[in-house]
């Protein structure tokens, strides 16, 4: 595939202003730096963030090939890839055509200082899939720069069990690799490693649970009793990446209560029926522990459950995953005093709801942005394994994954989506 391409491929396309998508017939991609990788694609995604694009809200004035989720093969690489390959990402000396791949929404080069921490989505080279800068995953084949340090091999998510068998993972599956679960599970994360959580966690009152500078003796500090330790969350916003958010968060809680035996509670909450009715459903089936307790609700009775249960103290943390400032507004109303909101929504209005003054009375901490997915993956995929009854299926009355269609159904899949009609879409390019 190297060369000018006299190929051609099926692919989605959107045109400015807004909602309006076709599609075409587009030239297959080819190698056009040596650290270019081509994938023939085996599904895609069609995520919320694309709506942001169709509804005409991020500004964009140039058609291109849109949706940043996407699993597939290895059809072309670049010069880069070769067994001798040294002093670069581990993938230019060990990927092979024909390996089964899956990629972040954003390229990531694997050898900067961003990515070397591990801020892999501040990457100096990251570029998002799905826009003009580089042609999205709705179509058959695409080109990934700087695949060394972007693409992620599936058989190292497939590992042997306690049992020596190899997990089957469907590409619907891993599919939810590409975004919305490593997404969720960082939203999760953010707020569980935060410093403001670290006194329930460890039974340490603040400011002693962490790095201390040389003071004076002051006494240890007494252990926190379980009361002043059990956790309290809300998460915002229950379409696709909220449930990861849900899900993800359920995992890392209950294994915390493993080592600790820390009660939880979380209210999950959303204004939309149909999507309440799936959370439910996704609710019952999460096998919670004895300690462990999860709501699903709307917007009053959030507000009326998390005042029962923390005596109108609020959450110790919010994870919001909408994006607008009706959720960020409902956000800094169910967190407590010295919480934390963990935002992940991608915001389109440029003012905030609330003000540095509102800020400072409440001592809230305001965690929010891309999720580094690269560095993510590999949580993700543990959460992934676990949650198979959840991310494992297709069109189930517990399953995320609404549907797969063909590219050909796209427009459709756009208006309903775009309705909250449906949840999580998938294309399949060959159908």
């Amino acid at each position: 595939m190297d060369g000018a391409s006299q190929e051609t491929q099926k692919a989605v396309k959107w045109y400015p202003p807004a909602y309006d998508v076709r599609v075409e017939r587009v030239p297959v991609p080819v190698i056009e730096h040596p650290d270019d990788v081509i994938v023939k694609i085996q599904l895609s995604g069609l995520c919320g963030s694309d709506l942001h694009v169709y509804r005409g809200h991020e500004g964009v004035e140039k058609e291109h090939i849109g949706g940043h989720e996407f699993v597939g093969t290895v059809v072309s690489m670049g010069s880069s890839f070769r067994p001798d390959a040294v002093g670069r990402p581990e993938l230019y000396s060990t990927l092979k055509v024909g390996d089964k791949v899956v990629s972040p929404f954003t390229v990531s080069c694997g050898e900067c200082h961003y990515c070397r921490v591990g801020f892999t989505c501040r990457c100096t080279r990251s570029i998002l899939f799905g826009t003009p800068t580089l042609p999205g995953g709705q179509a058959q084949f695409i080109r990934v720069p700087w695949a060394g340090g972007t693409l992620f091999k599936v058989d190292s998510i497939a590992v042997p069990s306690a049992d020596g068998s190899i997990p089957h993972l469907t590409n619907s599956s891993l599919l939810l690799m590409a975004d919305i679960l490593p997404t969720g599970a960082f939203a999760a994360l953010q707020a569980l490693q935060h410093v403001k959580n670290a006194p329930m966690l460890t039974a340490v009152p603040y400011p002693f649970n962490g790095y201390m500078p040389n003071i004076l003796s002051a006494g240890k500090p007494l252990p926190l009793p379980l009361e002043d330790r059990i956790l309290t969350f809300a998460v915002i916003g229950l379409g696709p990446v909220g449930v990861c958010a849900a899900v993800s968060l359920v995992d890392m809680l209950e294994d915390i209560v493993q080592s600790t035996r820390i009660p939880y509670r979380v209210v999950t909450v959303d204004p939309n029926e149909s999507r309440r009715d799936k959370m439910q459903k996704i609710a019952t089936n999460l096998s919670l522990s004895q300690l462990g307790t999860i709501r699903v609700a709307d917007i009053p009775e959030a507000t009326q459950v998390v005042g029962e249960w923390t005596a109108g103290i609020g959450c110790n943390a919010v994870l919001e995953i909408v994006g607008n400032n009706s959720a960020l507004s409902l956000s800094y109303d169910l967190v407590q005093p010295f919480g934390l909101i963990s935002s992940v929504g991608v915001l389109q209005e440029p003012p905030l709801p609330f003000n540095g003054r509102q800020m400072f009375d409440k001592n809230v901490s305001f965690d929010f942005g891309r999720c580094p997915v690269r560095s993510m993956l590999p949580i993700a995929a543990k959460i992934l394994l676990n949650r198979q009854n959840v991310f494992g299926d297709v069109g189930g009355e517990c399953s995320l994954i609404d549907r797969v269609v063909s590219l050909d159904e796209a427009v459709k899949s756009y208006e309903l989506f775009d309705k909250g009609m449906c949840g999580k879409i998938l294309f399949d390019p060959w159908i």
